[in-house]
C-alpha cells in the first residue's frame, strides 16, 4: 500500500484479452506510477501479447521502445506535453473501452470498489474472487 492525500491506497492494473477478459491483476502502491509498473505487469502476461493499448499515463520513450523489440504493437497516445506528436491509431485505439469495460464490473462489487481491506493480499484475494464470479460464471 502507497500514500495517497486520503491516506494509503493501491492502485489495481489489468492486463485483458480481446474479448474484455482478465488475464493478469497486478496491485501497486497508490503512489506509483502506471508507466514503470506496465512492465511488471506485462511479465505476467499469460501469452504472446500481441498489442497494448493503454492510455497517456503510459506514455514514455523507454516503454514504446521496450514494446516494439518485443515486437508487441503499441497503441498509447501521446501527451500533450510531448514535443514530437505520436501518430495514434484511433480505429484500435477505439478498443480500449473493453479496459474501462472490465474496471467498471469490478466496481460493481462493493468491496472493491471502497476498499474496505488494510491488507494487499486480503484485497488482491477479493479482487480475484470478484473475477472470477464477474467473468468466469
Amino acid at each position: 500500500m502507497g500514500p495517497s492525500r486520503a491516506g494509503a491506497t493501491t492502485k489495481i492494473h489489468i492486463l485483458a484479452d480481446v474479448i474484455g477478459r482478465p488475464g493478469v491483476i497486478h496491485l501497486a502502491p497508490g503512489n506509483a506510477s502506471d508507466v514503470k509498473t506496465a512492465p511488471a505487469v506485462l511479465d505476467k502476461a499469460p501469452g504472446r501479447v500481441r498489442r497494448l493499448i493503454a492510455d497517456k499515463g503510459d506514455d514514455a520513450d523507454w516503454l514504446r521502445q521496450d514494446l516494439r523489440e518485443q515486437g508487441i504493437s503499441v497503441v498509447i497516445p501521446g501527451t500533450r506535453a510531448r514535443k514530437r506528436k505520436i501518430r495514434l491509431d484511433k480505429r484500435r485505439y477505439r478498443d480500449r473501452w473493453r479496459i474501462e469495460a472490465v474496471f467498471c464490473r469490478l466496481k460493481d462489487f462493493r468491496r472493491i470498489a471502497t476498499r474496505y481491506d488494510k491488507l494487499a493480499r486480503n484485497f488482491a484475494s477479493a479482487l480475484a474472487l470478484a473475477t472470477v464470479i464477474a467473468f468466469w460464471c
